[in-house]
């Protein structure tokens, strides 16, 4: 009887285990302590032009505002270079451009012997358990790394095209007046046979299913980079005589040497008068991939993996509208720097929440290897930014790193840019009442030591 009875309490505990289980992959957990999914959402040089940031009051955000109520926003985050190949290359293998030597578009990662080293951020994890899936742009190209991931799918659709006049651009300016990629117009075609949103609809049909492990999914969303040609009703959505300009002052350059001149582009464009197209352009191109954005939210929050996925969304660098009498990337000034970061972690991110430390995407990898609950990667040169999830107001003395090429590195601090270029000229600017740095402060005797310091802490992170 009591060889019986201990069957049938055997039984009885392998049922609730098995039910257990099931219950815990019906509602998408894993079965694995700690083991969160991950959603991993990249925008192509998208810079703070977005609602939950102060870069421009008239851009329309609806869907990345609502994921930043309910996550936490990095009022101060910035990339580790101000160009797609490097920030990118070192979001992923969580490696200073000057440690891997990728400073430009035309370097190759992957040929580089420390890469050959280095586990990037969907090896690491598919490693511990994870089942991984990319498509879109993740790294510099939508190819590129493609072998670095369990499952990787290639981009499809377009964006349209615009009917050309000969001898000119689709914008209306001559041709070789400036590059040619520095083009925009909107197109005819349906928003739902274009690349983006063909990205997200792949990303939110995954959602919708089942997985047999916990996952890591990237979705690279390549607006706004230029071309800006979208469907014309976003740019509908940006009269073009209501649109307002940035900031700029024609003197802002005469204090920072002759290195620095107007750029091609800001030349032309202001030649012509196509100021406010170019701003049209640029914010109807964001609220196209927020519009994209949008489906893998709402897939998301209609998924049975809405309580257990870590959403981490970030443009790679930044981008200039007319600031510094340039348009594009590739300076070490703040528009360039500054990139929107939302982290939204379960039982860890507040709803709403902001922190004003600075941090780098550098410190993405370390951060959701802590999250995940994975072991610590030893090779990352970021800093886990967990304990700023935790408490936005923690004391956190970290500058941020972004460089531009050898020997030309910027660090920010919640007060101070420093800049130092590869013949040793610096710029310095205080972001308590400069914030478009204007006023290079670098040659006043007052600010010597402070110029000192800031120094200081950049060598300090040049030779970590």
């Amino acid at each position: 009887m009591k060889t019986i009875n201990s069957i049938i309490r055997c039984f009885l505990l392998l049922f609730i285990s098995f039910n257990i289980i099931a219950q815990k992959k019906h509602k998408g957990e894993s079965t694995e302590s700690k083991k969160y999914n991950v959603l991993f959402i990249a925008v192509d040089d998208l810079n703070d032009w977005v609602g939950f940031l102060d870069g421009n009051p008239q851009t329309l955000t609806p869907n990345l505002d609502r994921l930043a109520k309910q996550s936490m926003v990095f009022d101060r985050a910035y990339c580790a270079a101000s160009v797609c190949n490097p920030s990118r290359a070192a979001i992923m293998s969580g490696l200073k451009p000057s440690t891997t030597k990728i400073y430009g578009n035309g370097d190759k990662p992957f040929n580089s012997p420390v890469f050959k080293n280095t586990q990037m951020i969907p090896q690491y994890f598919a490693a511990n358990g994870y089942e991984t899936y990319s498509r879109g742009k993740i790294y510099h190209t939508p190819a590129l790394g493609k072998e670095t991931w369990d499952n990787w799918e290639n981009v499809s659709g377009n964006y349209g095209h615009a009917k050309k006049v000969a001898g000119f651009m689709s914008n209306g300016i001559p041709t070789g007046e400036m590059d040619d990629n520095m083009d925009w117009y909107a197109t005819d075609q349906k928003t739902e046979e274009t690349p983006d949103f063909l990205n997200a609809k792949w990303a939110a049909e995954k959602l919708a299913g089942d997985f047999d492990k916990p996952f890591f999914m990237a979705c690279g969303i390549f607006r706004p980079h230029l071309e800006w040609n979208v469907p014309k009703e976003f740019y509908d959505k940006f009269p073009l005589d209501k649109i307002v300009l940035p900031k700029v002052l024609e003197t802002d350059l005469d204090d920072v040497g002759d290195k620095a001149k107007p750029s091609k582009d800001y030349l032309t464009i202001k030649k012509y008068g196509k100021q406010k197209e170019a701003v049209q352009a640029y914010l109807a191109s964001i609220n196209y991939a927020d519009y994209c954005i949008g489906q893998m939210l709402d897939a998301l929050e209609k998924s049975k993996y809405k309580d257990n996925t870590i959403v981490v969304l970030w443009g790679d660098h930044g981008w200039h509208l007319g600031e510094k009498l340039r348009y594009k990337k590739f300076t070490l000034w703040e528009e360039a720097c500054r990139v929107p970061l939302i982290i939204k972690a379960p039982n860890v991110t507040k709803a709403g929440s902001r922190t004003g430390r600075t941090v780098n995407l550098l410190d993405l990898y370390p951060t959701l290897v802590e999250l995940a609950g994975l072991p610590k990667n030893e090779k990352n040169e970021g800093v886990s930014i967990v304990p700023l999830l935790k408490n936005p107001k923690l004391e956190w003395n970290y500058p941020s790193l972004t460089q531009m090429g050898e020997g030309r590195n910027t660090i920010r601090t919640e007060k101070w840019r420093y800049i130092r270029y590869q013949d040793n000229s610096e710029e310095l600017y205080n972001h308590d009442n400069d914030a478009l740095e204007w006023v290079n402060l670098v040659n006043k005797p007052e600010y010597a030591a402070i110029k000192a310091e800031m120094a200081k802490k950049m060598d300090i992170i040049l030779k970590k």
